[in-house]
C-alpha cells in the first residue's frame, strides 16, 4: 500500500509539473494575445504592427482545453485567458465554423480536427516518418521502449515513440509529450549540442526542481554531467526524473556534424543494470541513430 502511495504522489507530481510546463507556455501566449483591445479595431495599435493579435487569441483559447477541463464555457475560458466574454465567443464562433470546436452553444469541446494543426508539423518534418519503422525495429530487437525528440525550450518534445506493454512513467508518453531537458538523458543529450552563449541562457531561465532523491539541482553538477555527456557521446539517466526509470540516450548526427534529435532507450531499474545499457543496449541504439542520420541525409 505504501508502494501504491508513493506512485500515486509522484503520478500526480509529474502530472502537474507537466501542466505547468505547458501552462507557462500558454500564459506567455495569453499575455501577447491580451495586449491587444477586444476590438479588432484597435489590433494595429499594437507596437509590433505585424502581430496578430486574433491570430494569438484563438490560439490561445484553443490551449486551455486539455485533459482536465475537456468541456468548457464561455465564462471559464474568459476567466483562464482574461480575454472578454465577447472576444471569448467570436474565438469560438471561428473555430467552430471551421470545424475545429464544437459548436456549443453554451459547453465547449476541441473537436478531432484539430489534430490537423499537429499532423501538419509532423507531416513537414522528415524526423518522425523516418524515425518511426527505425524505432520499431530497435523496439523489437531490445523489448524495451524507445523514443525520439527535439528540444523546445527547456523541455524535450516526443516526435516519435514505440513502446512495449511495460509502463514506464507514471504519465503515459506519447507524440507531443513534453518532458524537463535538465533531468533527461535524451535532453542532456540535446543540451549539449547547443552553442555555449544558448546553453548559458538555458541555464538562466531553467528552474532545476529535484524529481526524486537522485535528481542533479545543481548548475555546477549539471554543467559538469553535460561536459561528461559530450566527451562520452551518450547520456545515462538513472532514476532521477522518476524512481525505477533508467534510460540512455544518443544523438542523432547528420554528416554535417549537425544534432538534429535525440534518440533514447528506456528501461526499468530493477531489470536493466547499467552495465547491460552501456554494453548490449548502447551499440544497438548507436546503430538505430546511424540509420536514422542516413535517411535523413
Amino acid at each position: 500500500m505504501a508502494s501504491a502511495g508513493r506512485h500515486l504522489a509522484v503520478s500526480r507530481k509529474l502530472a502537474g509539473q507537466h501542466a505547468k510546463r505547458a501552462s507557462d507556455g500558454r500564459g506567455r501566449l495569453r499575455a501577447l494575445a491580451a495586449n491587444g483591445d477586444s476590438s479588432e479595431r484597435r489590433e494595429g495599435n499594437s507596437s509590433d504592427p505585424n502581430f496578430m493579435t486574433s491570430l494569438a487569441r484563438g490560439l490561445a483559447v484553443i490551449q486551455v482545453f486539455s485533459d482536465r477541463r475537456r468541456s468548457l464555457t464561455i465564462p471559464q475560458i474568459s476567466q483562464l485567458t482574461g480575454f472578454s466574454r465577447a472576444a471569448v465567443r467570436r474565438c469560438l464562433y471561428t473555430l467552430g465554423k471551421l470545424g475545429y470546436v464544437s459548436p456549443g452553444p453554451r459547453i465547449f469541446t476541441l473537436e478531432p480536427k484539430i489534430l490537423e494543426l499537429g499532423h501538419a508539423y509532423l507531416s513537414s518534418t522528415r524526423l518522425a516518418p523516418a524515425a518511426q519503422p527505425i524505432l520499431d525495429k530497435l523496439c523489437e530487437a531490445l523489448h524495451e521502449s524507445c523514443s525520439i525528440s527535439i528540444l523546445d525550450g527547456a523541455d524535450i518534445l516526443y516526435l516519435a515513440r514505440a513502446s512495449t506493454n511495460v509502463r514506464l512513467l507514471s504519465v503515459d508518453l506519447g507524440v507531443g509529450s513534453r518532458l524537463p531537458a535538465y533531468c533527461t538523458s535524451m535532453g542532456r543529450v540535446l543540451l549539449t549540442s547547443l552553442p555555449a552563449e544558448s546553453l548559458r541562457d538555458y541555464f538562466a531561465k531553467v528552474k532545476l526542481v529535484s524529481h526524486t532523491k537522485r535528481s542533479i539541482t545543481s548548475r555546477v553538477k549539471l554543467s559538469a554531467e553535460l561536459a561528461s555527456v559530450r566527451r562520452r557521446g551518450y547520456s545515462i539517466v538513472d532514476q532521477e526524473l522518476e524512481i525505477g526509470l533508467r534510460s540512455i540516450a544518443v544523438p542523432v548526427r547528420l554528416r554535417s556534424g549537425s544534432v538534429v534529435a535525440a534518440m533514447n532507450v528506456g528501461t526499468q531499474a530493477a531489470r536493466v543494470p547499467i552495465t547491460e545499457l552501456r554494453e548490449r543496449i548502447l551499440p544497438q541504439l548507436h546503430a538505430a541513430a546511424q540509420s536514422l542520420a542516413a535517411v535523413l541525409g
